[in-house]
């Protein structure tokens, strides 16, 4: 049965977790680049990009889980304009080649002022 995974500050709006985990398996929601303490998106694109990256060790971290379990990333993105800023995040977090999760990036017309959502899956080992 799935555990709901929920972290403050982090919650929708609407009647979703965050995410949920079933065994080792840890799937997300879509993350934002909210300032959990303030409850607003950031002010610019790189500013909710770093936040979206700071929340999703975050939620990792409430669903038992650390950077090296994520096996995939989706990025999905106002438009293209960020995508320097993802990249940074990407190598920072992930800088072994050899040793990174999948990605894919989609752009998709975000609402409310977004420019970035994140989506994981991670597997526990």
């Amino acid at each position: 049965m799935p555990q709901s995974i929920d972290v403050p500050g982090l919650a929708h709006k609407v009647p979703i977790p965050v995410g949920s985990r079933v065994g080792n398996v840890l799937c997300s929601s879509a993350i934002a680049g909210k300032d959990p303490a303030a409850g607003k998106l950031g002010e610019t694109p790189a500013d909710q990009v770093r936040l979206a990256f700071e929340n999703l060790k975050h939620f990792l971290h409430a669903g038992g889980a650390t950077l090296d379990h994520v096996v995939k990333l989706a990025v999905y993105v106002k438009d293209d304009s960020v995508r320097e800023h993802i990249n940074a995040h990407w190598l920072a977090f992930w800088p072994d080649a050899a040793h990174r999760p999948a990605r894919h990036v989609t752009v998709h017309d975000l609402q409310h002022g977004m420019v970035i959502q994140l989506e994981t899956l991670a597997v526990i080992a």
